[in-house]
């Protein structure tokens, strides 16, 4: 039985926290100085919010994990030093702008930092910072300080919706969820917002991710919660094969519910570590059927592999592979890129005890068994493929590891959008 339930939230949900998001003008000013576009006219913004802030009454246990790419936005680096403590109070977070591979970038993010603390009353370590964005143009500064002044007036329980718009870039949906559940008798809740259509791939992939809980539990459990929970949910998300630079999950908690504080792996670290799960595969399929064009969300569903490491990999190697992924846009069902995907992955596999479905809303088809393709129904199997949301049900009889992988299908305004992204 499930310990926990989703209620309508986000990061303000918990008790103790206040965000909201404002239209600031980054990309605007961002483009001018590079010489895309004109220079932008004082008092006039881009109409869409591009800074966000979050903020808690109290300071909070605090944790992180970020992007596994060699090449890390200043703002990592900022927070992670922030973080040393496992404390926090504040977020700040900007889009339009990745603030990554910039000479200036450490020093633009430890100014945003120092605004928000400023504007809050709080102690600038205590303040965790995010960019995203165009890479490789310097971060302006003046829209960020003008929409901190704004800002730190309206912060609201009411205003989380905001902020997760305003830290979207290429997304076509806001991205917010909340949980409840119960520990040592009182009501604890997790909630979160997050941000993600392109540049997404295993290792958390260009995605802003910031939840907020009022459960009273160590930076030290906090952290070993997160890790685990990332690990089944955002490490299993792939829209095109790429890594940001600036990928960063980071949680803070206000210990508000009043709960005994989670300082061991104990039955209450378990069913909170249950609920965040559950939150973070939520967000998880939101970021892959939101992918760069994408039309539908495409989840691979691997089961028997000889353990759980090689039903991840299994899964992995087929959401990210394009033929599949092209197949899926095209609602061919097409096996052998399904078997192709899993003899290159590198897991051990015994190939002649393969099954492959595809199932959807409109039912389910076998078309590969014992490692042949078999004759099916084609109009059945393409009216299961033309669904908003399918799944590729791998069986591979071999041992009881089970795994999940999140993707999309590739489409032609994939290319559109990334073919000109900056402007």
């Amino acid at each position: 039985m499930e310990n926990y339930f989703f209620i309508d939230g986000n990061v303000t949900s918990p008790l103790g926290f206040t965000a909201n998001g404002v239209s600031a003008g980054v990309k605007a000013y961002t483009n001018a100085a590079a010489g895309i576009a004109d220079e932008p006219i004082e008092g006039v913004k881009s109409g869409k919010r591009d800074l966000a802030m979050i903020y808690c009454e109290k300071q909070c246990s605090a944790a992180a994990i970020f992007t596994k790419n060699l090449v890390k936005s200043d703002t990592i680096y900022v927070t992670q030093k922030h973080l040393q403590n496992g404390r926090a109070q504040a977020v700040i977070v900007n889009s339009g702008n990745a603030n990554a591979c910039n000479p200036d970038g450490y020093d633009k993010a430890e100014a945003m930092c120092k605004l928000a603390a400023v504007a809050l009353g709080v102690a600038e370590d205590d303040v965790i910072v995010a960019s995203t964005g165009v890479i490789g143009q310097a971060l302006p500064i003046e829209p960020i300080q003008k929409g901190v002044d704004e800002l730190k007036n309206i912060l609201s329980r009411d205003g989380g919706t905001n902020a997760a718009e305003a830290i979207m870039t290429t997304d076509t949906v806001k991205k917010q969820w909340a949980v409840q559940l119960t520990l040592d008798g009182k009501t604890v809740t997790i909630g979160g917002i997050a941000k993600g259509s392109g540049m997404i791939h295993i290792n958390m992939g260009t995605t802003l991710s910031f939840v907020t809980t009022d459960a009273a539990i160590s930076a030290e459990m906090l952290k070993s919660a997160l890790v685990e929970a990332a690990d089944v949910s955002y490490n299993m998300v792939s829209v095109d094969g790429d890594t940001s630079t600036n990928d960063t999950l980071a949680v803070m908690a206000s210990g508000l519910a009043g709960n005994t504080e989670i300082t061991e792996k104990n039955d209450d670290y378990y069913k909170f570590t249950e609920a965040l799960t559950a939150g973070f595969k939520k967000v998880a399929k939101m970021l892959a059927a939101d992918g760069e064009g994408a039309t539908k969300l495409v989840i691979c569903k691997v089961d028997g592999a000889k353990d759980e490491a090689a039903a991840k990999t299994i899964a992995k190697s087929v959401i990210c592979s394009s033929l599949v992924k092209a197949a899926m846009f095209g609602a061919d069902a097409n096996c052998g890129r399904i078997l192709c995907a899993i003899g290159y992955s590198g897991a051990e596999v015994n190939p002649k005890k393969i099954d492959v479905s595809y199932k959807s809303a409109k039912g389910e088809i076998l078309v590969c068994k014992d490692g042949f393709g078999l004759s099916f129904d084609e109009d059945k199997a393409k009216e299961i493929l033309l669904e908003s949301e399918i799944d590729i049900i791998i069986n591979l009889a071999d041992g009881a590891g089970t795994a999940e992988a999140y993707g999309c299908d590739l489409t032609y305004d994939y290319v559109k959008i990334n073919g000109d992204y900056r402007t």
